[in-house]
């Protein structure tokens, strides 16, 4: 049976009229109605209601179409992945867009684990802002986007997300000389420098339900501010304020003594370190890769036996 008699049924349909199905699949019109014939010759059953003007299917014609148009789909989506594979470099590098914050430091190390657990990859980083980020994901420009990810709902749509990582925003400064911080918060209604994300920055937007539940914004005043959070760091470090960073950055610090702690244990505010794609541009090395996250993510949430 020839598959594309579904194709056919298709025209049929939406014109209701042979005449005009004939001219759609450039056939003439005795030659269409034999394919139709062939094709209820073939199900054992009438597929289409001749009887009116213009013509229809009949439910089992309907019922038929339904099953044709997708298995017709599943064929050409089966093909066109071969054809992909075939086409494919052996030698394919894998895009990642990532924060600045998270290219600084946890994707080096969660790359290398990836590559002990999965295998080697081919990769290249594009660290930008993270709506950059986002749009070339869209666009098709990078395979994955790595981002911080709050109490806010992800991106939806196109978009898949499978959770890699977890991170903290700690507040930091610079210790003095006894290795107490430098701008501590024990006095109340004294304000303190703020190092703060630039507008440009989503990590800045994780922080506000916090400092709206202690009422910490009135003791912070803005004397810096960028989307990088490496900059907030370096100006951390030289003492010129109070900067909310990722604790992955900023731990070597803290371990030497370089940044120290500040404000209460509890002003922190918890991250989920998200890898996404874009459904609808993958191919046979980026669909691995994700379908080894998925797995290993699937995993991690089945609670011990």
């Amino acid at each position: 049976m020839d598959i594309m008699l579904f194709r056919d049924l298709e025209r049929l349909q939406r014109t209701g009229n042979f005449s005009q199905a004939a001219v759609l699949a450039n056939l003439s019109q005795p030659a269409f109605s034999r394919r139709i014939k062939s094709l209820e010759a073939w199900v054992g059953a009438m597929l289409v209601d001749r009887s009116h003007q213009p013509v229809r299917l009949t439910q089992a014609g309907e019922q038929m179409l339904e099953a044709g148009m997708q298995a017709l789909a599943r064929i050409e989506q089966e093909r066109s992945q071969i054809r992909e594979v075939q086409s494919l470099p052996d030698k394919y590098v894998v895009t990642f867009g990532a924060q600045h914050s998270i290219g600084w430091r946890f994707y080096p190390t969660w790359l290398q684990a990836l590559e002990e657990a999965h295998g080697p990859v081919l990769s290249r980083l594009r660290a930008d802002d993270l709506p950059n980020c986002m749009r070339d994901l869209r666009n098709g420009d990078v395979d994955f986007v790595i981002a911080y990810v709050g109490a806010e709902k992800p991106p939806g749509g196109l978009i898949d997300a499978v959770t890699i990582g977890e991170d903290q925003l700690v507040p930091v400064c610079k210790p003095n000389a006894d290795g107490a911080p430098l701008f501590g918060f024990e006095t109340p209604g004294l304000q303190m420098p703020f190092l703060r994300f630039g507008d440009s920055a989503p990590i800045g937007r994780h922080l506000e339900p916090l400092f709206d539940r202690h009422g910490i914004s009135d003791r912070l005043r803005t004397v810096y501010e960028n989307s990088m959070a490496g900059a907030l760091r370096i100006r951390a470090r030289n003492g010129d304020g109070v900067a909310w960073l990722p604790k992955s950055l900023v731990q070597p610090d803290l371990d030497g003594g370089i940044l120290v702690r500040t404000g209460h244990p509890d002003w922190v505010v918890d991250l989920s370190i998200r890898l996404f794609r874009n459904k609808e541009r993958s191919n046979r090395v980026t669909r691995a890769i994700w379908t080894f996250l998925e797995v290993r993510q699937s995993v991690s949430l089945v609670p011990p036996a």
